[in-house]
Parts: structure tokens; sequence; C-alpha cells
């Protein structure tokens, strides 16, 4: 079981007072941004993971990560609580959880045959070629594959046409935030 923190307003965080309570590692990290909008993104997605560390775990420190080798970020010392963060231009995300688990969160937009053919496989392609919106089944699509491959610690490494095509042993957990879709993928126990 995982818990969902969301910020659906990550905009109007207070980027100055973020940066004071991080550590100089996710400092550097959210500096690197080269627009205010990206910085204020990541600081309100490690916000969020700030508060579930309190809130679900008691640990008021800001944490330190180390990652794996294809990026996957894990808190340093608490090898028993998984994480994964996610931003858009309109939601901030980070799930917590006892077991590994991704998240991906993306805006609905117009919807591109030459990406969608690119990153979907033919029945893919067909199911969203032929949906009522396929601008909302895509991005419901991406925020699978994405979530799944951030779950695994692989990142976007491999041909994304595969991703969901042996889904068994993953639950996947869409929702809707305004004009947002959000995905966690958990492993089935």
């Amino acid at each position: 079981m995982y818990k969902l923190y969301i910020d659906d307003n990550p905009m109007e965080i207070d980027l100055d007072a973020a940066l004071g309570a991080m550590t100089e590692q996710r400092r550097t990290k959210v500096m690197a941004f080269k627009h205010e909008q990206g910085r204020k993104l990541s600081a309100a997605a490690y916000m969020l993971l700030c508060k579930a560390l309190r809130e679900e775990y008691g640990i008021n420190e800001a944490p330190l990560f180390e990652y794996s080798e294809h990026g996957k970020p894990a808190i340093v010392g608490h090898p028993e609580i998984f994480f994964n963060m996610s931003h858009c231009r309109s939601v901030a995300a980070c799930v917590v959880s006892s077991s590994p688990v991704g998240v991906d969160v993306e805006e609905v937009r117009e919807f591109k045959k030459s990406l969608a053919r690119y990153v979907l496989n033919d029945e893919e392609y067909s199911m969203i070629s032929s949906a009522p919106q396929p601008d909302r089944e895509f991005i419901r699509l991406w925020t699978m594959k994405e979530s799944c491959l951030k779950l695994t610690g692989e990142g976007i490494t491999r041909d994304l046409k595969t991703v969901l095509v042996d889904t068994a042993k993953y639950h996947f957990d869409t929702q809707q935030f305004g004009s947002a879709i959000l995905t966690v993928c958990s492993f089935f126990i």
C-alpha cells in the first residue's frame, strides 16, 4: 500500500523558503532548472516528500538521496522507505510506500500521431486511435509506462513499446487532477 501526496497548485510555493528547508544536494538539483517554473515544480515535489516523511515515518530531517545506476533515488539510511516524485505544470506528486513504487503525472495535451507511433505498440496505438478522447487516452498510457519504469528503476532506457506488454505483476492506479492525469504503479503483492 502507498500514500499519495499531491500539490495541485505547485506554482504558489515560496521557493526561497523551500530552498532553505532542503539539503544542499537538492538545492543544487532544483537550481539546475533554467526557469523558475521548473525550480518551483521540483521544489514542490521535494517538499511533498518531506511532508510525507514527517507524517508517515516521523522523519523531520530533509532527506539526502543516493541514486541507482539509472538514476532512481533512494533515501540514505532508510532502505525501508520507497518513494517517487513527479510534476507537471499544474500538479506536483509524491508517493511513499514500504515497497517499490513509481508515479508519473502529465498534462493532457494535443495528441500527436508521430509521438504515439514512436512510443506505442500496434495494439496500444489502435486502442488510442479509436478512443473518444485520444489525447487523454495517450496520456493515461504514457503515465502508466513512465510510472512502471520509475517503479522498476529502469527509467526510459528501453523500447517504450514493450513496457506494458506484460503487466500482470503490476497494479496501476490512474487518477485525473484537473487537466493532468496521474498514475501510481506498484507490484501486486
